[in-house]
C-alpha cells in the first residue's frame, strides 16, 4: 500500500506465526477445513517470544482493544472503489475461530462496493519483531487484499509517503490468481517509479487453502516467508532513511480493496462478490533477547 497520509493510502506491493498447532476449523459449506499444521516457531526456538496475539476465538465483532478501523471511501490515494465500513458485521466478523473481512457489492455512501480495514494504530504497534498471520484470500478480478504495516510516527523526511516507508507482507490482485507479493517502499525505492524492493512467489492454492505468511524484521533486514518458504528479503543499505526508514514502530493493517490502480488493472468481475479473506491468527514475537 503506498499513501499520501496516514488516512490517505494507496497500497501496492506484498506480508506470521504459530506457537501451537494451528486448529481445524469450518467456516461453511463452501469452504474447506484448516488443516493441522505445526508451529513455524517450534517449542524449542527461544530466539523469538510471543508479545501480541490474536486467534479469533468470540464471535462477534473483532476484539476492540486490539483492533481500529480506516473508514471511509475516497479512493485512499490509489483510486479504489469500496467504502471501508466501521464495525459493521456484514463486512467484519468473527465466526467459528476465523477473522472474515467480507467486500460486497452494494451501494453505500456513495460507493458501489463496501469493505473493512482493520489497523492496530492507537491499539498496539512494534519496531522489529515476526509477525505471523494465516490466512486464505479472496478470489475475484478486481479483489486486492493485502497484509502490510505502516509507521505510526509519520515525522519523517517529506512526513507523507513513501518517505515515512511501508512494509507489504502478503499482497494478492485477483487478475493475477496463485501469485503473491511481498513490498518494502521507501523515498529511494516504492511502486509509483517502478524502483519498489520486492519479491513474488507462486501459490496456487493462495484463495483456496491457509497459508501462513511472515514478516521478520531486524534492524538489518526484511524478510518475508509464506509457510516457511523465503521469498522476499531487503537488507539495510546503510544510508539512512531515504532507503531505511525502517526504524520507528509500525502497526498491523489487514483489508480487502476493491479495483485500484493494481488491483482493478483488468476491470472488476462484478458477479464474483462477496468475497471474503479469512484469517485465523495473528501473532506477533520479539527477540528474547
Amino acid at each position: 500500500m503506498s499513501t499520501s497520509s496516514p488516512t490517505a493510502f494507496v497500497h501496492r506491493g506484498g506480508f506470521v506465526f504459530p506457537l501451537l498447532v494451528g486448529l481445524a476449523v469450518l467456516l461453511g459449506a463452501c469452504r474447506a477445513p484448516l488443516p493441522t499444521e505445526q508451529s513455524s516457531v517450534s517449542a524449542t526456538d527461544h530466539s523469538w517470544s510471543l508479545v501480541w496475539a490474536d486467534e479469533f476465538d468470540a464471535n462477534g465483532l473483532p476484539d476492540a482493544s486490539k483492533w481500529a478501523y480506516d473508514v471511509g471511501g475516497h479512493g485512499w490515494g490509489n483510486n479504489e472503489l469500496q467504502f471501508y465500513t466501521e464495525a459493521r458485521e456484514r463486512n467484519v466478523r468473527v465466526e467459528d475461530g476465523v477473522l472474515v473481512i467480507e467486500a460486497h457489492r452494494e451501494a453505500w455512501e456513495g460507493r458501489d462496493y463496501t469493505s473493512t480495514r482493520l489497523v492496530t494504530r492507537g491499539r498496539s504497534d512494534w519496531l522489529y519483531g515476526r509477525f505471523e498471520i494465516r490466512a486464505r484470500v479472496p478470489a475475484g478480478r478486481g479483489t486486492w487484499p493485502a497484509i502490510w504495516m505502516l509507521p505510526t510516527d509519520w515525522n519523517l523526511g517529506s512526513g507523507s509517503w513513501p518517505d515515512v516507508g511501508e512494509i507489504d507482507i502478503m499482497e494478492h490482485v485477483g487478475h493475477a490468481p496463485g501469485v503473491v507479493h511481498a513490498s518494502a517502499h521507501s523515498k529511494r525505492y516504492q511502486w509509483q517509479a517502478g524502483t519498489q524492493k520486492t519479491g513474488t512467489i507462486q501459490l496456487p492454492t493462495a484463495t483456496e487453502q491457509f497459508h501462513t505468511y511472515v514478516l521478520e524484521w531486524t534492524p538489518e533486514e526484511i524478510r518475508v516467508f509464506v509457510d516457511d518458504t523465503l521469498f522476499f528479503s531487503y537488507a539495510n543499505e546503510g544510508t539512512g532513511w531515504e532507503t531505511w526508514p525502517y526504524q520507528r514502530p509500525y502497526y498491523l493493517i489487514l483489508n480487502i480493496a476493491v479495483g485500484g490502480a493494481w488491483g482493478g488493472e483488468k476491470g472488476i468481475d462484478e458477479a464474483a462478490f462477496p468475497q471474503r479473506m479469512l484469517v485465523d491468527y495473528v501473532r506477533v514475537y520479539e527477540r528474547a533477547n
